[in-house]
């Protein structure tokens, strides 16, 4: 078996995910990443090059993770960046929506881990992807909200069951360059103007976090916020 580092980016075709999976296949990684759709992964896949290579999953359907991910044999490092997004209000509940967003997040995530925890050895890490909502809710993050507050407390539960497998995760603030966000200059501009850095986080940012907290053999059990000091506001 390849003596290359195994990186596995669940939610790899756009955003966070595959500007990380990018960076991980500049280095000469091997690289899985996963998305939806099996036509749009591995056109990705192709896009970002080298040793990378596309699975389509839909985490909402978690009854299909495992034998999506069967052929994995190795996985070094595992991250979960598949992000869905909900505006929902208690006033105006839409449970179907809640639930989908629910699925990914929480139950499509655990499934995951649970599917690729046997192809883990003693040095594999896993980060989840979170988000500031659970510290700083907005009107309509009602499911959001919820969903990132399940990210901190379930790191915490993967890392005491996979021990000594690592597990962090993180939770950056609005990342300016990212599709959903980089036409939403009034939303980029208040992230910046409330960060004492005076200035977004971007998806540089986010993948230089994700690889420390998977490399530094010390953080575990870590849920690590950036957002340039937003949070001290």
């Amino acid at each position: 078996m390849s003596d290359r580092t195994q990186v596995v980016v669940i939610g790899g075709t756009s955003g966070i995910g595959r500007h990380f999976a990018r960076s991980c296949a500049d280095r000469g990684d091997d690289v899985i990443i996963t998305g939806r759709s099996e036509e749009r992964t591995k056109r990705v896949a192709d896009e970002i090059g080298g040793l990378t290579r596309g699975i389509a999953l839909d985490l909402a359907e978690p009854e299909q993770v495992v034998d999506a991910l069967a052929g994995l044999h190795r996985v070094d490092h595992l991250v979960l960046a598949a992000v869905d997004r909900d505006y929902n209000t208690v006033r105006e509940y839409r449970p179907a929506a809640a639930t989908h967003l629910l699925a990914v997040k929480l139950t499509g995530y655990t499934t995951v881990v649970h599917a690729l925890a046997p192809r883990m050895g003693d040095g594999s890490a896993v980060v989840l992807l979170g988000g500031l909502a659970s510290h700083r809710p907005y009107p309509g993050s009602t499911t959001v909200t919820t969903a990132n507050g399940g990210i901190t407390a379930m790191v915490r539960t993967l890392a005491t069951e996979l021990s000594p497998v690592r597990v962090n995760a993180l939770h950056p603030s609005i990342v300016a360059d990212t599709p959903f966000w980089s036409d939403k200059p009034a939303a980029r501009d208040t992230a910046a103007s409330r960060a004492l850095t005076r200035r977004p986080v971007t998806m540089q940012d986010c993948a230089e976090a994700i690889a420390f907290l998977l490399t530094n053999r010390a953080v575990n059990g870590v849920n690590l916020n950036i957002d340039g000091g937003e949070l001290l506001m």
